[in-house]
């Protein structure tokens, strides 16, 4: 499953495109007065001003499954990595996959992570352009199993079996993280709340959910 779009909002627009583009070095491929686009390789990412409220999410991006080091030790040079009992990398054994994070500034708590189960490895040298996809969205609901079940019967498909705090749905190039709302999210303060998310999801169409 691969994200083609992805929507937010945000009440720091101006702020998050000068971090994303000149922190980060990511591409803004459009731009306007009340918006913004990036391209995180083979998804585009867009922020929109938000008219109320302090929308934060959770997002992960897909990086080359060989490259976490190097990807860790890039990010390290640009923004304050989050830490998890004083860790500041989580190793997913049951996914095959390693990851780190951080917080934007907006409050968004975006994830790095190499899945070790693709084949995308690579020998060029990390940067912004390394950034393969959007494969992870945070979908908050106050129920999350009954929204599941709407999802699979929509056609989606489990990644893993979770619990009725936690689902993920989807596949290692596209999951959506459904999760309770007020849960705290990993490597983070901050408890999931209920934001809009849109999404253009290959073979799926478009797909909003949130307030």
């Amino acid at each position: 499953m691969r994200f083609l779009d992805v929507r937010l909002k945000t009440a720091e627009l101006q702020p998050l495109k000068r971090f994303y583009e000149e922190t980060l070095g990511v591409p803004v491929i459009d731009a306007g007065e009340d918006f913004f686009s990036l391209k995180i390789g083979k998804t585009r990412l867009t922020f929109e001003g938000a008219t109320e409220g302090q929308p934060f999410y959770h997002v992960a991006f897909n990086i080359p499954e060989n490259q976490f080091r190097e990807a860790k030790a890039w990010l390290s040079d640009k923004v304050r990595l989050n830490r998890e009992e004083g860790e500041d990398e989580a190793d997913f054994v049951s996914w095959n996959a390693h990851a780190v994070y951080f917080e934007d500034p907006a409050g968004n708590i975006v994830e790095l992570i190499a899945r070790h189960s693709l084949d995308n490895a690579s020998d060029e040298p990390f940067g912004a352009s390394s950034l393969l996809c959007v494969s992870e969205v945070g979908i908050v609901q106050e129920d999350v199993l009954s929204f599941v079940d709407e999802l699979l019967g929509q056609g989606f498909t489990k990644w893993r079996e979770g619990s009725e705090d936690f689902v993920p749905v989807g596949d290692e190039q596209g999951l959506l993280i459904v999760v309770k709302k007020d849960r705290r999210w990993f490597f983070a303060r901050q408890d999931a709340k209920i934001f809009p998310v849109m999404l253009r999801v290959e073979g799926h169409g478009i797909r909003e959910f949130g307030a």
